[in-house]
């Protein structure tokens, strides 16, 4: 593919389709802590980012140096997406459950933030398979349009979930489990 503006087109469409499950996740820890302050609002927004760029690059690598194996691992990945979201969903849900009648709210850490971040962009290595005709360079500005666009969506979804965050209180933790699960469960279907 050539620089036009279809190849910007593309890339912002693949952008809001990898973006979604990192958007719902940002949902869901809006929910869960509706007095997050901006940056760490955009410490999320930018972690989510981060690793929505840097998996369709280490996919692209794959394809140009070692395809044979990473074809190997590439039927793990819902497996692995799904381990991850459900663990870090089920402790929030059981937190949730926990302190139903207590006002206290668990605030993401960097430890699950980091695993959140892997979780939702780990289907995002096959997207190297997708820009492998492309040059260094033009998958690297891919990546970054792709980042881009995850970065303002997570941003969205954490304004959102914040939102509602206030108005469900206590069920906020539960909420954003079943979500985490939720999302988990579908990336594992999707992928098998």
């Amino acid at each position: 593919m050539e620089w036009s503006v279809l190849f910007f087109f593309n890339s912002i469409l693949l952008g809001v389709g990898l973006a979604m499950d990192a958007f719902s996740v940002s949902l869901a820890n809006g929910l869960n802590e509706p007095d997050m302050k901006k940056k760490k609002m955009c410490l999320i927004a930018g972690v989510f980012a981060l690793f929505q760029a840097v998996m369709p690059m280490i996919g692209w690598v794959c394809v140009h140096t070692v395809l044979q194996y990473f074809q190997a691992l590439e039927k793990f990945i819902p497996w692995i997406a799904l381990i991850l979201l459900a663990f870090i969903g089920g402790k929030m849900l059981i937190e949730g459950i926990r302190d139903q009648n207590e006002l206290k709210k668990t605030k993401v850490g960097m430890t699950a933030l980091l695993i959140q971040g892997v979780a939702t962009s780990i289907d995002a290595l096959s997207v190297g398979f997708t820009i492998a005709g492309y040059g260094f360079f033009m998958a690297f500005v891919c990546a970054c349009v792709i980042a881009a666009v995850t970065y303002v969506l997570c941003m969205a979804g954490i304004q959102i979930g914040k939102k509602f965050g206030v108005r469900f209180s206590n069920r906020a933790s539960v909420l954003g489990g079943v979500i985490l699960i939720a999302i988990g469960i579908e990336i594992f279907v999707g992928g098998i």
